[in-house]
């Protein structure tokens, strides 16, 4: 008895030391610290051979969960589900895209910008907005714009239960098809957030989940330039370009920089041989060709 009151003493100080609310971290390293710790204190082999193993697998554990929650919302990353991101780098395509509208007077602007340079892009819809401003989604179908689904209130899909993502993109299906008489075939999904289960919904209510693969970080930047500067180091041809017309918590957040940029890009792209084209578009364009490359 005296000997199994001390092993549990022993067990008592590993589970006051090392806890899993210790080891529950994000940080590999601090889980390798507490290692170190047990390491320096003199017990015998047999404690370490039981705690090292415990400790290195949750430091692996901790990493595990850190890349797969970065998965979910990297724009590029097909780990849970396919998405569309833009073709071949090299390709002379470009797509602009925006989220967060209609916003009034913003969009109108925007599509003054694209009109004047004889360019259609794509526009990803919240439906609460769509219902308030109908107007606005009804002129941009007919500028010949294409439209797509962003989901009625812009939540982050990684934490919604299925029913909420069915209601979220039928409620927005709706809203878009009595604006506009259009069915919307494309979504893209709040922040870049998904899992497999958004992805597997949106797909079995014939949406076609679209990402991007440059940010021009029109949210948080400060002019015109500092938007259209995001976009040039990142633009390699084939790009889906995400920018916003407006903003999900109201509309009439002030995005004239982003008007600003849109032209900024289109000067500087159209001028060194690119087209400009509608997600739909590019979607169905053909790969360039090895020819395309050498040029």
């Amino acid at each position: 008895m005296k000997r199994c009151g001390r092993t549990v003493d022993r067990f008592s100080l590993i589970a006051l030391r090392l806890s899993p609310e210790r080891l529950r971290t994000n940080r590999p390293a601090e889980a390798l610290r507490l290692v170190a710790v047990a390491k320096s204190e003199e017990q015998p082999s047999s404690y370490n051979h039981l705690v090292l193993p415990i400790l290195l697998g949750a430091a692996g554990v901790a990493g595990l969960a850190t890349w797969a929650g970065f998965q979910t919302m990297w724009p590029t990353s097909q780990v849970y589900g396919s998405t569309f991101i833009g073709l071949a780098r090299g390709s002379r395509l470009l797509a602009l895209t925006y989220d967060d509208g209609p916003n009034d007077p913003y969009t109108w602007r925007m599509m003054e910008v694209l009109e004047r340079h004889g360019v259609k892009a794509t526009f990803f819809l919240l439906g609460r907005f769509v219902q308030q401003k109908p107007e606005i989604a009804r002129a941009l179908v007919a500028a010949g714009h294409a439209i797509g689904s962003h989901t009625w209130d812009h939540p982050n899909l990684i934490f919604a239960s299925s029913a909420k993502i069915r209601q979220q993109l039928q409620q927005t299906r709706q809203a878009i098809l009595d604006a506009t008489g259009v069915d919307p075939k494309i979504f893209r999904p709040p922040f870049g957030g998904r899992r497999p289960a958004s992805l597997r919904i949106a797909r079995e209510m014939g949406l076609q989940p679209v990402m991007w693969n440059v940010s021009c970080y029109d949210w948080k930047a400060n002019s015109a330039q500092e938007i259209a500067a995001y976009a040039e180091r990142q633009i390699r041809g084939g790009n889906v370009i995400l920018l916003h017309d407006g903003e999900y918590h109201r509309i009439g957040v002030d995005r004239s920089c982003s008007v600003e940029a849109t032209d900024r890009i289109l000067s500087r792209y159209k001028a060194e041989g690119y087209a400009f084209v509608t997600i739909p578009k590019m979607m169905v364009a053909p790969a360039p060709s090895r020819r395309d490359d050498l040029a």
